[in-house]
């Protein structure tokens, strides 16, 4: 069966979509022997030899896992860290399955996250076309104001480009800390630390509480579990993908 090379590798579970995406682009991956750079290549994992950052890779039927990590700060997420920090693999190590984050969270905030090795919904999810909502608990430096918070809520220029609107909800004023909520459906890097030191008040603890609907019910920093049968089919419809039977859970 003919497909792309990237959506291949994902489905293999080497990694994310994205990743083989640039995994290709650097000239890490091989198709019979010879250097693949073309994001489009497309090949036939029952006749073609693959080898990615030098590893052959092989596809196996492999059911398809879906685990919600509650993320304790001070992990890495990522599969491997060069400079040998702990990741959030290393909290999965009796999954018998291979699976990789969706999105990223920053080394110091903690809350839900996704992992699985479903790479066609793991780039759904992460796709700013499909607005997918991350709602987070803040904990910042002094009391901001309404003005303040309006800024936030409207978009605030970080780099050059504006941050999409934003809801924020004070949940606990008070010195010399401000607990709020706020939601965001995109992803760049640190930015809700970026937005509230922008209006001058610093990001003292970020924790995720909701990415797509998924929250952290009960489950304890570093634990995890596996998604129930409904909530793959809701993940599923929320990204416009056919929801498969799966095992229930």
């Amino acid at each position: 069966m003919i497909t792309r090379l990237n959506k291949f590798l994902a489905h293999a579970g080497v990694c994310s979509r994205r990743e083989a995406d640039r995994w290709i682009a650097e000239g890490r991956v091989r198709v019979n022997g010879k250097v693949v750079t073309e994001l489009g290549e497309k090949v036939d994992p029952g006749r073609d030899r693959i080898v990615a950052a030098g590893k052959p890779v092989r596809m196996e039927e492999e059911r398809p896992v879906y685990i919600l990590l509650n993320k304790p700060a001070g992990r890495v997420v990522s599969v491997k860290d060069p400079f040998g920090r702990p990741t959030v693999m290393d909290l999965l190590a009796h999954v018998p399955a291979r699976v990789y984050p969706v999105g990223r969270l920053d080394l110091d905030t903690e809350g839900v996250l996704l992992l699985t090795n479903d790479g066609d919904l793991a780039l759904r999810l992460t796709h700013p076309r499909f607005g997918v909502v991350k709602a987070y608990e803040v904990r910042v430096e002094g009391e901001p104001g309404e003005e303040d918070l309006d800024k936030v809520r409207r978009g605030i220029f970080l780099e050059g480009r504006k941050t999409a609107p934003a809801r924020v909800k004070v949940l606990r004023r008070g010195r010399p800390h401000t607990l709020l909520r706020i939601e965001i459906h995109e992803g760049r890097k640190r930015e809700i630390r970026k937005m509230f030191e922008a209006v001058g008040f610093p990001v003292a603890a970020l924790v995720r509480v909701e990415f797509a609907g998924l929250g952290l019910d009960d489950l304890k920093p570093g634990r995890w579990r596996y998604l129930k049968t409904a909530e793959v089919r809701r993940l599923k419809e929320l990204a416009g993908l056919p929801a498969a039977p799966l095992p229930g859970r």
